[in-house]
């Protein structure tokens, strides 16, 4: 005679179901979200400054592969038009420097002026980023619309928080390796959850 599952048992297993359908939705909306936006290449009437968000620095002071490949971006869009550049990003517990001032370090290698470079060397997450760079773009004349740089994958969310923060933003996405891919969005995933949850939720996370 076969035993019957016990009703939480059942519960659990349906819950743990609907979680896993939901959370491959989100994962869906990240891929949605990024394709949509990066079809919309900006111009120089879309941006005033560009705010370039920080990942790992290597151990020898260089950035890594995922950061140069954002400051790429960055310095091609600074080509077309010469405009202020924020570079974002703390130091990490196993980076040699804050990884905003070897972003700045290898921009001005590639011909940036140090001049037009606003570092933020304090912030650890994307929304500490904005909010710093905010800060440093207050202090500037005729500032009114930005291009946030960052990873392709990283881009919609970048953005929704920028103008939860007042900015009048654009954005511009750098490849990941494709190795990641899987691990980038699912991770991504996992922070557009936090981002509803604070915004929505008012969830005291950080």
């Amino acid at each position: 005679m076969k035993r019957r599952k016990h009703p939480l048992l059942r519960i659990l297993l349906l819950l743990v179901l609907l979680a896993a359908v939901a959370y491959a939705g989100i994962v869906g909306y990240v891929c949605i979200s990024e394709g949509s936006v990066l079809k919309e290449v900006p111009t120089t009437e879309n941006y005033d400054a560009i705010i370039v968000l920080g990942a790992q620095v290597t151990p020898d002071g260089t950035p890594s592969v995922q950061l140069g490949w954002r400051l790429d971006a960055a310095y091609s869009a600074w080509q077309q038009k010469a405009v202020p550049v924020v570079v974002c990003g703390a130091q990490g517990k196993d980076e040699p420097m804050t990884e905003a001032e070897a972003m700045s370090m290898y921009l001005t290698e590639k011909g940036v002026p140090e001049t037009d470079i606003l570092k933020d060397p304090d912030s650890f997450n994307t929304n500490q980023n904005l909010r710093n760079a905010a800060s440093l773009l207050k202090e500037l004349p005729g500032i009114q619309k930005v291009l946030i740089v960052t990873s392709d994958y990283h881009v919609p969310r970048a953005m929704a928080l920028a103008q939860d923060l007042g900015f009048d933003a654009c954005g511009m996405g750098s490849p990941c390796k494709p190795e990641y891919w899987i691990k980038n969005h699912a991770r991504e995933a996992l922070a557009w959850c936090k981002y509803w949850g604070k915004k929505y939720l008012h969830l005291p996370l950080e």
